[in-house]
Parts: structure tokens; C-alpha cells; sequence
């Protein structure tokens, strides 16, 4: 066993115990900032943009600027944690967070809120690779790691339904706004904890490509952008066409970058491996199927149902439940007994069956038979999934590519939130069009849930192909754990702090 690195104002045999699991609670609270925030502001939306008086085709901006930005980023942000140590980075970005959730709290126009939602993305994009990093640091053994991951994808799940509650009380009882001045508290005492906690390990002497993560950036937003104007412009536009192309060729660009460069942002090695690969794809496609449907559902409950903000929040709860209640156990009892494919395969197949369910509603139908079995199924799906998907994606790596792992696990889900979301409205929107040239005269209400049921078909198609990739590219054996025992700065899945 390697001898636990000393950190100024810690006791080793003290970080070796109770310590670590402090270390996680800051790391948790960290990644809550950066999942509650993806989702918190979907259930303000409606205020915000009666508020502030952006239309429906940009209201889908403010959140896809920050998952956009958030996924570009990432492996910048990865780099720079394996350069300047995990806790500095940590610390910058905390601290960035909670600067421009302020200033956008006091946004005046939609314009300025879709800027500072950008820059959130980038400040998380920042501190999100360093969480799964530092859990790999301070649990070495691979038995208290399924226990950390267990917890830390449980956060990662159900802090966005979790930001669907509060975005919804904070608006019933204050604004809309307190949807962003709310992380200035939270990352205050992230910020204290992250000092006073974690472990002060050096970084590693890298370049940072930055050309390189400007072309990949890119690549990413002219593809987003792309599906997000198709509902607008229709598929065979030129603009949306250029823009589809440009994103194909600069994300090729990107590859060949990442091949020729001595320190790149992206080591080939890191998405060449059978199993990182199969784990990244899965969170891509799921994330693609998931996160258009929490917009869709939000609009559904209060537009369509006439839930208050708070009352829609709530509504989101028995999927925070369903998911709690198994990641711990996919965690704790399954990840040491099971292969991760076959974890993933069974919680991905049982989500895609709740988002089938929840395409039998109609503008009639009620929460208790419309929405509520399959958002159960739905959360007990997904709880299922995380912590294998995780494990798998950060296990084995060198710990001078520790950051940009952990990175690009994360820019995995942030690019298939940010398709999603723009893909999924843009079939919501088509549907809705279609239905209504098919059915002259129909409800206007009426058609715009049968473009919701058309995106949620889509989306569980998409689950049922992230399953399947699971199956064919996974191939790593259970999570069994380890001898070893302590906080560890070499091993092959250390990482600098």
C-alpha cells in the first residue's frame, strides 16, 4: 500500500477514515450545483420567458446553452484539472459558478440569461471533471468506490428531478430568479468545504490544446445548433444542412488534432479502450433520449394540466424516489456481483419502457395514470444505470488522464442533453405540425401532446440503442473490491489533486 500523501491540516490516519467521506460530501455537494442546474430553471421557464419575453423557439436556449457549453468545455476543463492540480480547479470553477449565477439572477433580458446560463457551462465545465477524479483519489478500494459511486450517481440522476422541485418552489414563493441566486450560498460553503477538505496534490506539467478544444467546441455547437433550427427551417434548408456538414468536418478535424498532438485534450487511448468506449456512447445516446423529455413533461404539467411551478416540482418527486431507492443497491450489491453490461442493458431497457408509458398521455389524462408509473419506471431504470456507467468509464485510467476521463465521461451526457433537447423538440415540433395540417381545426392543445407522444417514442427508441451498445462494447467483469485500502497518489486510477 503507498503511503497517504500528508495534507496541511489533516491527520493521515483521520483523511484515511472519516476524512474520505467528508472529502465526498464536498464533492457531492459540488456535482449537485452542476445536475440541479441543468434541469432547475426547466420548471421556471414558462416565468422566465413570460417575464423576460423570449419566444418558444429560443426558450429552449437557456437550458441547452449551458449543457452546450458545459459538454464543449469539458475537456478543456479536464486538462486544465490534470495541469493545475483537482482542488484548485475545483475552487476556480466553485467560485465562477456562483459569480454569474448572480449576475444572471439580475438578467433583464432572455439575450443576457442565455449568456450567463453559457457561462455557468463553462465554470461547471471546470469543476464537474474534477469530481469523479477526486472519488477515484480518496477511494482507492474498489469496494468503498462502488459505495462512492453508488452516492455520487445517485446526485448525478436525481439532482436534476431534485432541481425540478426547487426551481418550482423558488418560483411560487419568490421568482424565477432565485433559480440562480441560489447557487451563490451553495457554492459558498462548496467553496469552504473544497478547501478545508480535500486533499492539496500537485498537477501534472501539460500543454493545454487550446486550438484544438476551440475546433471540437465548435464541431459541437454548429451540430446543435443545427438540429435546433430544424424546426423552423425543416431539414432540407441550407442553413441547417451547412451547419450538419460544418459540424461532421470539424469534429473529424478535432480527431485528427487530438492524433498528432503530444498533450492532447483527448487521448485517443482514452476512447480506443473496448469498455471506456462502450460507456461513453451509452451515456451519449441515453442522454440524447432523456433529457428532451424532462422540457416536455414540464410544458405537459403546467401548460397542458395547469400545475403551478411548485405542484410540478413536486410531481417530479416519485422519480427522484425510484431512483434513490435502487442506485444505492446497483451500487452497493450489484456492481461487485454483476457485469456492467448487463446492468446497463436491464436499467436502460426498464427506462425506455417508462418513457413508453408516459407516451399513452393525452391532453385528458391525469398525473396518477398519465405521468406517474412512468416516471417510477423511469427513475428505477436510471438508477440502475449510473454507477456502472460510471465505474466503467473511469476504471483502470492513468492518473495523469484522470481529469479528462472523468471529463469526458460528463461531456458524454452534457452532448446527449444537448441534442436531445434540440433534436427531440425539434420531432415534438414537426409532429405537432404535421397533426395539425392532418386534423384542420383540432385543439391546439391536442396537437402539441401528440408532438410530445412522438418525441417520447423517439427518445425510448434511443434508450433501447443505448442498451444495445452496452451489450455489444462492454465487456469489463464486475467491480469486485480491492486489498488495498487508503488515499493513494500513484495507482493506475489516481489523479492529481
Amino acid at each position: 500500500m503507498t503511503a497517504i500523501p500528508v495534507v496541511r491540516g489533516h491527520d493521515p490516519e483521520t483523511s484515511a477514515g472519516r476524512g474520505r467521506w467528508f472529502g465526498l460530501a464536498v464533492i457531492v455537494l459540488a456535482q449537485l450545483l452542476v445536475v440541479l442546474d441543468s434541469t432547475v430553471l426547466a420548471v421556471a421557464l414558462p416565468s422566465a420567458q413570460q417575464d423576460l419575453g423570449f419566444s418558444d423557439a429560443g426558450r429552449q436556449w437557456v437550458l441547452t446553452a449551458y449543457t452546450l457549453a458545459f459538454g464543449g468545455l469539458l475537456l478543456l476543463g479536464g486538462r486544465i484539472a490534470d495541469r493545475i492540480g483537482l482542488k484548485r480547479c475545483l475552487a476556480l470553477g466553485v467560485t465562477g459558478f456562483g459569480v454569474v449565477s448572480a449576475i444572471g439572477g439580475a438578467a433583464n433580458s432572455g439575450g443576457m440569461l442565455i449568456a450567463c446560463r453559457a457561462a455557468q457551462g463553462m465554470f461547471a465545465a471546470l469543476l464537474a471533471p474534477c469530481t469523479l477524479a477526486l472519488i477515484n483519489v480518496i477511494f482507492p478500494d474498489k469496494g468503498e468506490r462502488g459505495k462512492a459511486f453508488g452516492i455520487y450517481s445517485g446526485v448525478l440522476v436525481a439532482g436534476g428531478a431534485l432541481g425540478l422541485l426547487v426551481g418550482g418552489s423558488l418560483t411560487e414563493y419568490f421568482s424565477w430568479r432565485w433559480c440562480m441566486y441560489v447557487n451563490v450560498p451553495v457554492t459558498a460553503v462548496a467553496l469552504l468545504g473544497a478547501l478545508t477538505v480535500l486533499p492539496l496534490l500537485p498537477g501534472h506539467h501539460i500543454k493545454l490544446d487550446l486550438f484544438g478544444g476551440l475546433v471540437g467546441c465548435s464541431g459541437l455547437v454548429a451540430m446543435v445548433y443545427g438540429f435546433g433550427h430544424v424546426a423552423e427551417r425543416g431539414w432540407g434548408s441550407g442553413p441547417v444542412i451547412g451547419l450538419l456538414i460544418a459540424s461532421v468536418l470539424l469534429l473529424g478535424l478535432f480527431t485528427v488534432i487530438q492524433s498528432k498532438r503530444s498533450s492532447p485534450l483527448l487521448p485517443l487511448r482514452i476512447v480506443t479502450d473496448r469498455n471506456r468506449a462502450g460507456a461513453f456512447a451509452t451515456m451519449v445516446f441515453a442522454g440524447i433520449g432523456l433529457f428532451g423529455m424532462l422540457l416536455f413533461l414540464t410544458y405537459q404539467l403546467q401548460e397542458v394540466m395547469g400545475y403551478s411551478p411548485l405542484r410540478t416540482g413536486f410531481a417530479f418527486l416519485p422519480l427522484l424516489a425510484a431512483n434513490v431507492s435502487v442506485s444505492a443497491m446497483s451500487a452497493t450489491l450489484l456492481l461487485p456481483r454483476v457485469r456492467p453490461r448487463y446492468l446497463l442493458a436491464t436499467g436502460l431497457t426498464v427506462a425506455a419502457f417508462g418513457l413508453f408509458l408516459l407516451t399513452r398521455m393525452t391532453p385528458e389524462s391525469s398525473y396518477w395514470d398519465g405521468i406517474l408509473p412512468g416516471e417510477v419506471v423511469l427513475g428505477l431504470g436510471l438508477g440502475t444505470v449510473m454507477a456502472p456507467c460510471a465505474a466503467t468509464a473511469t476504471n483502470e485510467v492513468a492518473k495523469s488522464d484522470s481529469g479528462v476521463a472523468s471529463a469526458f465521461f460528463n461531456t458524454s451526457t452534457q452532448i446527449g442533453a444537448s441534442i436531445g433537447t434540440a433534436l427531440l423538440n425539434t420531432i415534438a415540433a414537426n409532429a405537432t405540425k404535421v397533426y395539425q395540417g392532418a386534423h384542420p381545426g383540432i385543439r391546439a392543445v391536442r396537437a402539441t401532446v401528440h408532438g410530445y407522444v412522438v418525441a417520447g417514442r423517439w427518445a425510448a427508441g434511443l434508450l433501447l440503442m443505448a442498451a444495445l451498445m452496452a451489450v455489444a462494447l462492454i465487456t469489463a467483469p464486475p467491480f469486485r473490491p480491492s486489498e488495498d485500502d487508503g488515499w493513494t497518489d500513484t495507482g493506475a486510477a489516481g489523479a492529481p489533486g
